[in-house]
C-alpha cells in the first residue's frame, strides 16, 4: 500500500532538503502520495473532514518537515488540532479511525546529531524532543515509529548531502 507523506514546510522554494525529497517522492507515484498543507491550505484553513478521509485511506502516515524552534512548523499543531477530533481520532465512540495506522516523522535539522545529545547544545536528543509527537500518535493508537532525522544542513549545505540523505529516506519509508 502507499505511504501518504503530509509536507509541513511554509517555504518550500527555500528549502534544500525537503524539496529534494518531495521531487524524489514524486518520482514514485505507485508507492507515495505527497500531501503539502502550505500548498493546500495557504490561507490556513483546513478541511478536517477532507483530511480525515485522506488519512483514513493509508496505512503508512510520515509528517515531513524542516525543524525549528525544537518543534515543527505552526501549521502542523494547527492540522492536528483541527482534524484530530474528539469522536473520529479518539474517545470512547470514535473507533480510533488512525488505530494501527503506522505514523511516523521525517525531519530534516540544522545542526549534526551531536548537538541533540545529553552533551550536546541543546541537551536533548530528537527522540525526547519528539515525545509529544509519539504521545499524540499513542492517543489516537496508531502505531508510532522511530523517526528519521536527517542533521546538518547549517555545516554542509552542499548538494552532495543533500543528495546523500535521498537514498536514505527512501529506504526509511519502505521498511516503515
Amino acid at each position: 500500500m502507499k505511504t501518504l507523506v503530509i509536507v509541513i514546510h511554509p517555504d518550500m522554494e527555500k528549502s534544500m532538503i525537503n524539496k529534494r525529497w518531495i521531487e524524489e517522492l514524486k518520482k514514485y507515484p505507485e508507492k507515495y502520495t505527497v500531501h503539502a498543507l502550505y500548498e493546500e491550505y495557504a490561507d490556513e484553513k483546513i478541511d478536517a473532514v477532507r483530511e480525515q478521509h485522506l488519512m483514513e485511506a493509508y496505512d503508512k502516515i510520515v509528517f515531513q518537515f524542516p525543524f525549528y524552534w525544537f518543534s515543527s512548523p505552526p501549521l502542523l499543531k494547527k492540522w492536528l488540532d483541527e482534524v484530530l477530533l474528539y469522536g473520529w481520532a479518539y474517545g470512547s465512540k470514535s473507533g480510533y479511525k488512525l488505530g494501527g495506522k503506522k505514523m511516523s516523522l521525517a525531519v530534516s535539522a540544522g545542526i549534526d546529531e551531536e548537538g541533540y545529545s545529553a552533551s550536546g547544545k541543546y541537551k536533548y536528543t530528537m527522540n525526547e524532543l519528539f515525545r509529544p509527537y509519539e504521545l499524540t500518535f499513542d492517543y489516537i493508537k496508531a502505531d508510532y515509529k522511530e523517526p528519521f532525522v536527517y542533521y546538518g544542513i547549517e555545516n554542509d549545505p552542499s548538494e552532495e548531502w543533500v543528495e546523500k540523505s535521498v537514498p536514505m529516506y527512501l529506504e526509511f519509508l519502505d521498511t516503515l
